[in-house]
């Protein structure tokens, strides 16, 4: 089925205004841990209880009124923002593969068709969703591939894929073909990925440029035109959706117990600075970074969520002070800004979605 097939439809949603709602249930108590001194807390203005299973991708529609999640059953469900009512569910592949990476079609793509959910598992299918149809439009199975990152470019004319095999994938929106495999480095410069590959970040401005990060403790900066990675960034280990680029800037979260959040600069791919992760968990042990993402009105804020320590954190990104804290009682994988930056979603392994009120945060920390 195609987008135009769809064109006509009506959407099926009523619209729901900013995102509100009632008090979060009551958040989780950390336990009692000799001189630990927990920093400001995060407001949960929504906990979100019906995903049934781990979480694995968290994002925002673009409208903001709707939250989807990939879970590790296999399902996509998608949330009304506000209320947590279960909006939509569709089942992924028979097997119940988890579902790994999501990405939402830009409306301000040619297509008539809105509503446009991409989706990859670990089973190494790749699916276009129609949201609120509940159809989906087109499936591509890469053989002998773990699918766990998909991303969109700005415009919403292309798309690319990585996972278990290393090698980048582009595709054309439109017709739904690869047009381009990226493994290779340049000379002597970089090698590309030799390892699996678990975040992608189109360049918000620049179309020619990709960025990858992965297991092999690298990050490569992709050029379209010429093929091959023509930059990489050393160091970061990278085992979930935590590379982030905002202007000239680069943001990595990485799975170890120290310097687990850093900023790059894009050009010389030099450090520019470690954000510290400051007081140690609940657990009595550092938070292992698997989900890092910019947000804000100007990208002022560094939301970062992880393993081991589950803390969740919110972070100036100026100062790098942080600005609230979550302790929650199992691992978090993943989180997403809400359109505008005022609210950030985390979920992980604890069976539910946790959407926090940046701005009142933020806010109440300066008092």
């Amino acid at each position: 089925m195609s987008d135009s097939d769809l064109s006509e439809i009506e959407e099926e949603t009523t619209p729901v205004g900013t995102l509100s709602g009632p008090e979060p249930t009551k958040p989780y108590e950390p336990p009692h841990v000799e001189n630990y001194t927990p920093e400001h807390e995060l407001y949960q203005r929504t906990v979100i209880s019906g995903t049934k299973s781990d979480v694995f991708c968290v994002k925002f529609a673009p409208d903001g009124h709707m939250v989807a999640a990939g879970c590790g059953d296999g399902a996509i469900r998608l949330f009304h923002s506000a209320s947590g009512r279960l909006v939509y569910q569709f089942s992924v592949g028979v097997a119940q593969f988890a579902t790994t990476s999501l990405a939402f079609r830009s409306p301000i793509a040619g297509s008539k068709t809105r509503n446009i959910l991409l989706s990859g598992n670990a089973e190494g299918y790749v699916q276009h969703w129609h949201v609120t149809s509940g159809k989906c439009l087109h499936t591509i199975k890469e053989e002998g591939n773990e699918i766990y990152a998909v991303e969109y470019n700005p415009e919403g004319s292309k798309f690319a894929t990585a996972g278990k095999d290393q090698t980048v994938r582009i595709y054309d929106e439109a017709t739904k073909t690869r047009i381009q495999e990226l493994s290779d480095g340049y000379a002597n410069v970089t090698s590309g990925h030799f390892n699996r590959v678990f975040s992608l970040c189109y360049h918000p401005t620049d179309p020619n440029l990709l960025i990858s990060g992965g297991w092999d403790n690298t990050v490569q900066v992709w050029d379209l035109r010429a093929d091959h990675s023509v930059r990489s960034i050393y160091s970061p280990h990278i085992c979930g959706d935590s590379v982030d680029i905002d202007g000239n800037t680069v943001l990595t979260g990485s799975w170890r117990p120290d310097k687990q959040v850093q900023l790059w600069d894009l050009r010389t791919t030099e450090l520019e600075k470690d954000v510290p992760w400051g007081n140690d968990s609940a657990t009595g042990k550092a938070t292992m970074v698997y989900g890092a993402c910019f947000g804000g009105d100007q990208k002022q804020y560094i939301a970062a969520c992880g393993s081991d320590g589950n803390q969740c954190k919110l972070f100036d990104r100026q100062s790098s002070e942080v600005v609230g804290a979550l302790d929650l009682p199992a691992a978090s994988y993943c989180c997403d800004f809400a359109p505008g930056g005022r609210f950030v979603a985390f979920a992980g392994n604890y069976n539910d979605i946790r959407i926090c009120d940046v701005v009142g945060t933020r806010e109440s920390a300066k008092q």
